[in-house]
C-alpha cells in the first residue's frame, strides 16, 4: 500500500514546527499544554492525510463536522444516563465547528467535553450511591426502555434520577435472581429441598444491592480515570469514522492491540470485537476457538458483563474496548463468563473456557455425503477463511486446500459440490482470485478501484479447471469481503447457484494502515510519539458486472427462510458507511446455459422449505424473535422478570449457530476418515446445508462445459487482504 503515502513527513513535520509553540516535555508537569499541542500535531496529519488518501475524498466541512459530533456524542454519553439536555445543547455549539477547529488547528471540543462529562459523573455517582442505599420496589408497573434510541437526554435531575432509578432497579432484580438460581443450585448439589417460593428473601435482596453497589462503584472507579487524553482520543475517532466504519484513529495502545491481532495471537476465546454506542459487540468468530467450539457466542451479540469464573461479573457497558478485552483474554484453561444480549433482546450467561485455536478447524474442509434413493452421492467444502501464510515460511494457503478437497471429491465420483462460505469474514484477495479459477478457465474475477480512480481487474490466468461439474454456494449475513468476491464473482458467471439470506454483509472495501511517526523524525517532535496510526479505506471492490460488493453485498439467487432475518446487520446498516455504486463491466463469459434454471430451482425450493418441519421451526422463531426484538420496553415486575428468564433459559437449548454446529468436545483424537464422516453428519444435520445439497440435485448433471472465454486484460492479482468487517 507504499503508494497510498506518497506525502513525506518531513515537509508536515517543519510546517508543524511552525505553527506549535516550543516543545513541552512530558518532565515539566503541563499535561494540559502537552495534551493540547499533540491534539494540534494530530489534527494536522489527519487534516491532510484523510481527504487526500481516502477512497472518497470527502473535504473536512460542516457535513463532515455534523457527522463527526454525532459520533462522538454518542462516544460521551450512549445511554443517555449522564448529560442533561442543556449540557447537549452546550456541546451542540460544536456541531459545525469541528472542522474549522482542524484546519484552525485549535482542538477545543475534546477538553470542554471532559470538563463537563467529569462534572456530571460526580452528580450520578453520588445519586446512584444514594439510590442503592434506599429500597426498590421489585413489583413496580413501570417499564425501563432498554433502547436508547428510543429515549431523549433529560431535563433535569428528578428526571435523570428516575432513569437511573429504573435502570438500577432492574440490576437489582437481575442479581436477586441470580441469587435465588444459585442457592437452588447448590441445594441440589448437597441434597437439600427447596421450595420455590415467590416471596422476597430480605437477606438475598440486600446481598444482590450490595453486590450492584460494588459492580457500580469499580464502574465510577473507571470513569475517573479517563483522562483528557482519552477524550482527544475519542474525537480524533469520531472525525475518522465519519469517513466510513473501517476508517479510524487508533491510539498508540489500541495500534498495538491491532498489531497483536494482525501477528495472529490465539490465546483467549477467539472472538472479534468492536465498541459500539457504548456497547461491545461481537464482529465475528474465529473458527476453532474456544468461542466457536462452546457455540453459543455468535456475531451481533452485544457483551454486557464480564466475569472470571464465578466472581462478581464487571459491566462493560460503557467501557473502553482495550479494558473489556483485557477482562476477557486470560490463560489458556481459565473460564470467562459472559452475560450477552442476543439480537432479540435475550439474555444469556455464556461460559467459556478460554484456548487456543484448534489451527484444523481454522483450514478448508471437506467430506462426501453419502448417495440417498433420490440422490447421487455429492461434495461439501467447507472454507472459514481466506487464510495465506504472508511471510513465506512454508504454511498452508487457502487455494491449495481447497484445490486438494476438490481432487479428492473428483477421485470419489461425486455428481456435483457445495461450496460453504457462510459465515467466512474475507481474508486474501490473492486466494480470492485463485480460488475463483479453480472453477474457470480464465478471465476476470473482480475489480478494484483506488482512491485515485485508477480501476484494475485483477484476472484468473491459469487455463486449467480444476472442477467443471455442478456447483451450489452458501454463503449468510456474515460471508463479507473475500467471500463476497467469490461468490459474486461464481453468480456473475452464472457458474453455481447461491443460496443463503437476505444478503451477505456487504464490505467491499480495503484499508491500509498508516504510522503516523513515520518520518517524524525531527527532534522537536519526538515528545509527542507515539502517536498511533490512521487506519483508512484506500480501495473498494466491483464484480465483473460493474456493481459494486459495498453495501448491499450479494444477493442469492436462491433466498431460504432465515431466523435472524429480522437482524440488521451488514454495511447497509453502519454509520457513514460508503454507498453502492458501479463502474463499467469487464469482459467476461457466462457458463452456458446458465440462466434458465433458476426460476425452476427457486419454485422447488420453496416447496421443500414449505414443507420441511425445520424449516417451519425457523419461520416460528424467526417471528418470535423479530417480536422480542422490537419490544424495548422492560418490565420491572420480578414476577414477569422471573417468567421471562424461564423462557429464555428454553429458548437457549436451541442450538444457536443458525445452521452450522462446531463439532463435539471429546478427549478422542479422530482420524481423517472419522473426522470426514463426522463432517457428512453435521451437513446432513444442518437443516441449510441440506437444502444446498437438494438444490445441486436439483441442477442438470453434468454441466455442460463453458463457452469460449472472452480475451480479458491479463494482470496480476494483488497481494492485498480482504480483511473482514
Amino acid at each position: 500500500m507504499n503508494r497510498f503515502l506518497r506525502r513525506a513527513w518531513p515537509i508536515a513535520a517543519l510546517l508543524l514546527l511552525l505553527l506549535l509553540p516550543p516543545t513541552l516535555s512530558r518532565a515539566s508537569g503541563d499535561t494540559t499544554d502537552f495534551n493540547y499541542n499533540r491534539a494540534r500535531l494530530l489534527s494536522y496529519l489527519l487534516r491532510e492525510q484523510l481527504p487526500l488518501h481516502h477512497y472518497s475524498h470527502k473535504p473536512i466541512d460542516d457535513a463532515l463536522s455534523r457527522a463527526a459530533f454525532g459520533l462522538f456524542l454518542k462516544q460521551l454519553d450512549s445511554q443517555k444516563r449522564f448529560l442533561l439536555k442543556s449540557d447537549v445543547a452546550q456541546l451542540q455549539d460544536f456541531a459545525d465547528r469541528i472542522d474549522d477547529e482542524l484546519n484552525q488547528g485549535r482542538i477545543i471540543l475534546p477538553s470542554f467535553a471532559a470538563e463537563l462529562m467529569g462534572q456530571r459523573i460526580a452528580v450520578v455517582e453520588k445519586m446512584v450511591t444514594d439510590l442503592l442505599a434506599g429500597n426498590f420496589d421489585l413489583h413496580s408497573q413501570k417499564k425501563l426502555e432498554t433502547d436508547p434510541e428510543k429515549l431523549d437526554f433529560c431535563t433535569g435531575e428528578a428526571q435523570l434520577r428516575e432513569r437511573w432509578r429504573q435502570a438500577l432497579t432492574y440490576q437489582v432484580l437481575l442479581r436477586y435472581l441470580g441469587l435465588v438460581d444459585d442457592r437452588a443450585a447448590e441445594a441440589k448439589v448437597t441434597g437439600k429441598q427447596t421450595a420455590r417460593d415467590a416471596s422476597i428473601d430480605p437477606q438475598l435482596l440486600k446481598q444482590a444491592q450490595e453486590k450492584v453497589a460494588k459492580n457500580y462503584h469499580d464502574f465510577f472507579d473507571r470513569l475517573r480515570q479517563d483522562t483528557t487524553q482519552d477524550y482527544y482520543d475519542r474525537y480524533f475517532s469520531a472525525v475518522t469514522r465519519a469517513y466510513d466504519p473501517h476508517t479510524d484513529y487508533l491510539p498508540p495502545t489500541e495500534k498495538e492491540d491491532f498489531d497483536i491481532g494482525m501477528r495472529g495471537s490465539l490465546e483467549g476465546i477467539g472472538a472479534t470485537l468492536r465498541e459500539e454506542d457504548g456497547y461491545i459487540k461481537v464482529v465475528a468468530i474465529m473458527a476453532g476457538s474456544a468461542a466457536f467450539r462452546q457455540g453459543q457466542l455468535q456475531a451481533e451479540d452485544i457483551i454486557l458483563k464480564v466475569a472470571e469464573g464465578s466472581a462478581e461479573p464487571v459491566d462493560v457497558t460503557d467501557m473502553r474496548l482495550r479494558d473489556a478485552v483485557g477482562l476477557i483474554r486470560g490463560p489458556k484453561g481459565t473460564e470467562v463468563r459472559l452475560t450477552v444480549r442476543k439480537p432479540d433482546g435475550r439474555a444469556l450467561v455464556i461460559p467459556i473456557i478460554r484456548d487456543v485455536v484448534q489451527i484444523e478447524d481454522t483450514f478448508v474442509k471437506g467430506t462426501v455425503l453419502p448417495a440417498t434413493a433420490n440422490q447421487p452421492r455429492f461434495g461439501y467444502i467447507k472454507i472459514p477463511s481466506f487464510y495465506r501464510d504472508f511471510h513465506g515460511s512454508g504454511g498452508r494457503n487457502v487455494t491449495d486446500d481447497v484445490r486438494h478437497e476438490l481432487q479428492h471429491l473428483k477421485k470419489a465420483g461425486v455428481a456435483g459440490i457445495v461450496l460453504d462460505l457462510r459465515n467466512d469474514g474475507g481474508g486474501s484477495l490473492t486466494d480470492a482470485v485463485a480460488t475463483a479459477g479453480l472453477f474457470i478457465k480464465t478471465g476476470p474475477v473482480v475489480q478494484v478501484k483506488s482512491s485515485d480512480g485508477s480501476i484494475e481487474p485483477l484476472n484468473d490466468t491459469d487455463a486449467g479447471i480444476e472442477y467443471a461439474g455442478p456447483l451450489v454456494v452458501m454463503v449468510n449475513e456474515f460471508s463479507a469481503s473475500a467471500s463476497e468476491i467469490l461468490a459474486g464473482m461464481l453468480q456473475d458467471y452464472g457458474r453455481a447457484v447461491i443460496v443463503g439470506g437476505q444478503h451477505t454483509y456487504g464490505k467491499g472495501t480495503v484499508q491500509a494502515l498508516i504510522d503516523l511517526d513515520r518520518g517524524l523524525s525531527l527532534r522537536d517532535m519526538d515528545d509527542y510519539k507515539p502517536l498511533g496510526a490512521l487506519k483508512i479505506t484506500v480501495q473498494k471492490f466491483y464484480r465483473v458486472s460493474g456493481a459494486s460488493t459495498q453495501y448491499r453485498g450479494v444477493v442469492p439467487d436462491i433466498i431460504l427462510p432465515d431466523r435472524l432475518q429480522y437482524l440488521k446487520t451488514g454495511e447497509k446498516y453502519a454509520e457513514c458507511s460508503l454507498p453502492w455504486d458501479t463502474v463499467a463491466p469487464v469482459s467476461y463469459v457466462r457458463w452456458a446455459d446458465s440462466a434458465r434454471r433458476l426460476d425452476t430451482l427457486r419454485a422447488r425450493s420453496r416447496q421443500r422449505t414449505a414443507a420441511d418441519p425445520r424449516f417451519q421451526e425457523i419461520a416460528r422463531e424467526a417471528d418470535r424473535a423479530k417480536e422480542r426484538s422490537e419490544q424495548t420496553l422492560q418490565s420491572l415486575d420480578i414476577t414477569t422478570i422471573r417468567a421471562e428468564r424461564e423462557e429464555a433459559n428454553k429458548l437457549a437449548e436451541i442450538d444457536p449457530m443458525h445452521g452450522e454446529k462446531s463439532p463435539p468436545e471429546t478427549d478422542h483424537v479422530a482420524t481423517a476418515a472419522e473426522k470426514e464422516k463426522q463432517l457428512a453428519s453435521q451437513v446432513l444435520d444442518d437443516p441449510y446445508a441440506s437444502e444446498a445439497v437438494a438444490v445441486l440435485g436439483d441442477l442438470e448433471t453434468p454441466a455442460r462445459p463453458p463457452l469460449l472465454v472472452a480475451p480479458g486484460r491479463s494482470t496480476a492479482a494483488a497481494s492485498a487482504t480482504a480483511t473482514p468487517p
